[in-house]
C-alpha cells in the first residue's frame, strides 16, 4: 500500500478534482513539505501565490493522514488587505468586506501571531468600527501595523500552523488518539468562492444519510447572504422541501443549484464509495464544492451505512464486514448512554460488561432481589460479589464493585447476563455496612439514591442521563451473516442458564462451549440440600442429599439440550471449593444449624473445618470429584437421563462433559472410569443407547506441559485462560483490578492481561499444550473458553493455533464472530479502507 504524502484533505479534494466537481483551484503541501516549513525552510511565496489569480482570497486547512487526529485551525481570507477591502466595498458591501476583513485579522491576530485573544475576542463591534478596533488592537499588541502584502500573510500562516502541529502538546495530544509518533501534516492552500454577492448566494453542508440511524434522509444548513446596497443580510434557509418560516428553501430559489448538489452527493457516494457531507458556496446560482468529508456517524449508523452501501453495489459484502469494527458492535447490543448526554461522573472503575443501567443503589442481593420485586430499578453494590450474589444480580440492572478485574467473578456474571458492570472503582469509598456510596470528589451517595453505570466506557455517574436502545435491525442480522460466511473458526457461547442459553441461540453461537454448573445450586431451593452433602459424614448420606438436587439438574439439562437443539453443549462439572456454599456470617450460620437440626457450635466447627488457606488452589475442580466422587457421579446421571429425555422429542444428543482443573493423567482415568460406570448404568435403566464426549479443561500449566498424556484419554481439551492466566502469573484475578492500571500505564505490562491474553507467557503454554496434543492425538478437539475468547486480539492467536473454536460470554458472541471475518479477510487481502 502507498504511504500517505498529503492527508486525506488533499487526497479526497483530488479525487473530486478528477470527477470534474466545480472544486476551488487548490494546491497541496506534502508531509515533508510541511515539515521543512516547520524547520524554517519556507517555499517561494510568489511561486505559491502565481497558482491563484491576482486579486483573490486564500483559505489554509490542515490535511492530516487521519481526520481524528486533529490539527491547526483552518485560516480563511488570507490576502485581505486594505486595498482588496476598498476593492471589495465595491462589489459586495463596505459591511460584507468589512466582516470578512475584520474575520481574517481576529484568527491571524490569535493563531498565527499568537496575541492575546482577549483583546480580539472582546470587541463587541461589527462591520467598519469593528475592523478599525481590530487592526488598532492589532497594532497596539504586535507593535507593528497588520501586514498587506499576501505572500507575508500566507507565509505566517504556513510557519505557524506547521510549528503547531510539530510542537510537543499537539504531539501528545494526537499520539493519544492513536497517531504514530512521527504522524505527518499536509496543508491545503485553496482559493476562496465566497458565497456573497449579487443573486441567490450563501453557504452550507449538505449530506445524504441520517447521522444517528443510517437510514437515507436528505440532511444539512444552509446561510443565505444577500447583499443589497451596503448592508449584508443573513438568513437561515432549510435545504429543501417544507417551506421554512424563515425564509424560501434553497430548493425554492435556487432549483438548478439544488439539483447539481444531490447530484454531486450521489456521484461522490458512488465513486468515493462513502457516505460523504458537501461542504459548498452558492454565487450568483453557481455551486462551488469547497470540500467532502466522510459523514459522522454512530455505531448503528456506521452499520446500516457499510450493508446499504453492498447492497447498492458500490462496495463488496467482504468490505462492508471490514468497515464495521468488532468492538462497536457491543453497543449495538446494550442500550447505552447518548452521545449528547449531560454526564457528571462520579467515579470510574474498569468496563467489565457494555451498556447503560440506571437505578437505584442497593447494598445486597437481598434488597436488589426486594427492589425487583417492587417493581423498580436497582444498582447492585458491593466490594466483590460471590457465587451467592448471582440472584441479586438477575435482579438487578447492573453492577458496580470495588474490588476485581476484567474476570473477576461479577465481570464474568456480568457479560454473561447481559448486565452493564464496572468493577474496580478502587477511588471510591464503599461503606456497605453503613450503605453509602462516596464519589471520588467525596460526593456521598445512599441506599436509593439514583446513579447510572456506563459500563462501555467504566464511568459511574449521577442521576439518569439520556441513553439509546440496542439496535438488532435487519442490518445487523445481514452483516454478521456476511461475517459468518468469511469466518474459519466456530463460535461457541458460555451459559450457565436457559435464559444465556436462548440468548447465546439469539446471537447465533454455533453450541455452548462451556456451562458452569456450580451457579445451579444457588437457589433457595438447591442451597439447603447442597449443604446438607457437604456437612454429611458418611457416602450414603451424601448421595441421600444429592438424590434432593438430581432431578433438578436433570430438569436444568434437559431444558439446555432441548435450546441448543442440533448443536453442542458442553458441560463443567463441580469446580469451586465447597466452603462457598457455606455461610460466613452468624445469622447465616444460625438458619443452617436450624435446617440441619444441629448446634449452632457444632455447625461453626464445621465450616471452621472446611476453610483453607488459598480455597482456589486447594480442594475444588476434579481434586473434589475424585474425593468426594458422589457429587460428579450425580451430575453425570443427571446429564445422561437428561441426554435421553431430550433425544426423545428431537435431534439425538451428545453431550460433551468437562473436567475441570486437571493436571494429571490419573486423574482423568478415575473420574472417566466412574462416568463410564454411570453411563452404562443409565443405559440398562433406560434400556436405550447414547453416546458423550469427555474432555479436560486445561487451565492448570502442567496440564499444558503434559497435554500429551492427558489428550489421549479424552476428545477434546479446551483451555481456561481465565485460571490459566492467574496461575502463569501468580496473580489472582480478583485483586488485580487494584494495581493493574498502574502497571499498564508504567509499561510493566503492554494489557490487562485478563483482558487481552498474553501470547508471549500465557499464549506459549496453550500453544505448547495444543502442539504437544495434536502430536499424540490428531483429531483431538482444541478450544479455549476463558473471556479472551471474546477479545479480537486473542482470537486472532487462537486461530493461529489451530483452535476448531473459541467461547465467550452470550453477549460477546456477536463481537467474536466479526472478529473472527476480520481475521480471515485480511488474510485473503481485503482491507479495512482508510478513513476519508
Amino acid at each position: 500500500m502507498k504511504a500517505p504524502t498529503h492527508g486525506g484533505r488533499a487526497k479526497c479534494l483530488q479525487r473530486l478534482v478528477r470527477l470534474e466537481l466545480p472544486v476551488p483551484r487548490t494546491v497541496a503541501l506534502s508531509f515533508d513539505a510541511v515539515h521543512r516549513i516547520a524547520s524554517g525552510d519556507l517555499p517561494d511565496m510568489n511561486g505559491l501565490l502565481s497558482s491563484f489569480d491576482e486579486d483573490a482570497l486564500l483559505c489554509v486547512r490542515p490535511s492530516s493522514e487521519d481526520p481524528d487526529w486533529g490539527g491547526p485551525s483552518a485560516i480563511l481570507n488570507i490576502g485581505m488587505n486594505d486595498a482588496r477591502y476598498v476593492a471589495l466595498s465595491d462589489e459586495i458591501g463596505h459591511e460584507a468586506a468589512a466582516a470578512l476583513y475584520l474575520r481574517f485579522v481576529q484568527a491571524y491576530a490569535i493563531h498565527v501571531a499568537r496575541l492575546d485573544p482577549d483583546q480580539f475576542d472582546e470587541i463587541d463591534e461589527t462591520g467598519q468600527a469593528g475592523l478599525s478596533a481590530a487592526l488598532g488592537a492589532y497594532e497596539e499588541e504586535a507593535e507593528e501595523p497588520f501586514p498587506q502584502d499576501p505572500a507575508v500573510q500566507l507565509c505566517e500562516v504556513l510557519r505557524s500552523m506547521a510549528r503547531a502541529w510539530e510542537g510537543t502538546t499537539a504531539r501528545l495530544l494526537r499520539q493519544a488518539k492513536g497517531a504514530p509518533v512521527d504522524a505527518g501534516l499536509g496543508l491545503v492552500v485553496q482559493e476562496m468562492a465566497l458565497g456573497i454577492g449579487r443573486g441567490e448566494c450563501g453557504s452550507g453542508v449538505l449530506h445524504l444519510v441520517n447521522t444517528e440511524t443510517g437510514q437515507p434522509q436528505l440532511t444539512g444548513r444552509y446561510l443565505s447572504q444577500s447583499q443589497g446596497r451596503d448592508a449584508l443580510r443573513q438568513r437561515h434557509r432549510s435545504l429543501y422541501l417544507e417551506r421554512d418560516p424563515r425564509g424560501p428553501s434553497l430548493q425554492d430559489k435556487a432549483p438548478e443549484a439544488f439539483e447539481q448538489l444531490i447530484e454531486y452527493a450521489h456521484l461522490m457516494r458512488r465513486r468515493l464509495r462513502e457516505e460523504m457531507q458537501i461542504e459548498f458556496t452558492i454565487r450568483g446560482g453557481a455551486v462551488h464544492i469547497l470540500d467532502g468529508v466522510r459523514v459522522e456517524r454512530s455505531s448503528r449508523a456506521a452499520l446500516r451505512i457499510a450493508v446499504r452501501m453492498a447492497e447498492d453495489g458500490i462496495i463488496s459484502e467482504q468490505e462492508a464486514v471490514m468497515r464495521i469494527e468488532p468492538r462497536a458492535i457491543s453497543e449495538l447490543l446494550h442500550r447505552q448512554v447518548a452521545p449528547n448526554a449531560q454526564r457528571v461522573v462520579i467515579g470510574r472503575g474498569i468496563a467489565a460488561s457494555p451498556g447503560a443501567a440506571t437505578g437505584r443503589i442497593v447494598f445486597s442481593s437481598a434488597e436488589a432481589q426486594a427492589s425487583a420485586a417492587r417493581g423498580e430499578a436497582c444498582i447492585l453494590v458491593r466490594r466483590e460479589t460471590s457465587p451467592e450474589d448471582i440472584r441479586g444480580m438477575h435482579a438487578a440492572v447492573g453492577v458496580l464493585t470495588e474490588r476485581g478485574g476484567m474476570t473477576s467473578h461479577a465481570a464474568v456474571i456480568g457479560r454473561g447476563l447481559g448486565l452493564p458492570c464496572v468493577v474496580g472503582a478502587a477511588r471510591m469509598n464503599f461503606e456497605i455496612h453503613k450503605k453509602t456510596l462516596v464519589g471520588e470528589r467525596g460526593r456521598v451517595f445512599r441506599e436509593g439514591d439514583v446513579i447510572t453505570l456506563d459500563g462501555t466506557s467504566g464511568a459511574v455517574l449521577e442521576g439518569s442521563p439520556e441513553t439509546v436502545e440496542a439496535a438488532l435491525d435487519d442490518a445487523f442480522q445481514t452483516l454478521m451473516g456476511w461475517a459468518d460466511a468469511a469466518r474459519d473458526i466456530d463460535i461457541r457461547a458460555n451459559a450457565d442458564t436457559p435464559a444465556d442459553a436462548n440468548t447465546a441461540r439469539r446471537f447465533s453461537a454455533q453450541g455452548i462451549g462451556l456451562c458452569r454448573t456450580e451457579h445451579m445450586f444457588f437457589d433457595a431451593e438447591r442451597i439447603t440440600p447442597m449443604r446438607e452433602m457437604i456437612f454429611a459424614d458418611t457416602p450414603e448420606d451424601r448421595q441421600a442429599a444429592l438424590a434432593v438436587l438430581l432431578p433438578m439438574q436433570r430438569a436444568d439439562f434437559t431444558e439446555l439440550f432441548r435450546i441448543m437443539e442440533g448443536l453442542p453443549v458442553c458441560i463443567r462439572l463441580f469446580d469451586p471449593p465447597l466452603h462457598e456454599f457455606l455461610p460466613q456470617d452468624r445469622a447465616g450460620l444460625r438458619d443452617l444449624a436450624e435446617a440441619l437440626d444441629l448446634p449452632v457450635s457444632d455447625v461453626t466447627r464445621r465450616v471452621e473445618s472446611l476453610a483453607e488457606y488459598n480455597p482456589m488452589l486447594g480442594l475444588r475442580g476434579v481434586r473434589l470429584g475424585i474425593t468426594v466422587p458422589e457429587i460428579y457421579d450425580m451430575q453425570a446421571r443427571a446429564i445422561f437421563e437428561a441426554t435421553l429425555d431430550a433425544s426423545r422429542e428431537g435431534a439425538p444428543v451428545v453431550p460433551e462433559i468437562m473436567l475441570p482443573l486437571v493436571s494429571a493423567r490419573r486423574e482423568v482415568e478415575l473420574v472417566r472410569t466412574r462416568i463410564d460406570a454411570v453411563a452404562a448404568a443409565v443405559r440398562a435403566e433406560r434400556g436405550r443407547s447414547f453416546t458423550y464426549r469427555l474432555g479436560v479443561m486445561a487451565e492448570t500449566p502442567r496440564a499444558c506441559l503434559r497435554a500429551d498424556e492427558i489428550a489421549p484419554h479424552c476428545q477434546f481439551l479446551s483451555f481456561g485462560t481465565n485460571d490459566l492466566t492467574q496461575m502463569t502469573y501468580g496473580l489472582s484475578r480478583d485483586d488485580a483490578g487494584r494495581f493493574m492500571s498502574d502497571y499498564v500505564q508504567q509499561g510493566v505490562f503492554s494489557e490487562d492481561p485478563f483482558h487481552v491474553l498474553d501470547v508471549d507467557g500465557v499464549g506459549e503454554l496453550v500453544a505448547t499444550g495444543a502442539h504437544r496434543a495434536r502430536a499424540t492425538t490428531p483429531g483431538i478437539t482444541l478450544s479455549i473458553c476463558g473471556e479472551h475468547g471474546g477479545n479480537p486480539e486473542s482470537i486472532a492467536f487462537c486461530r493461529d493455533v489451530g483452535m476448531d473454536y473459541v467461547s465467550c460470554s452470550p453477549f460477546r458472541v456477536p463481537v467474536a464472530r466479526l472478529a473472527a471475518a476480520h481475521i480471515a479477510l485480511r488474510e485473503t487481502g481485503v482491507q479495512r479502507p482508510a478513513r476519508l
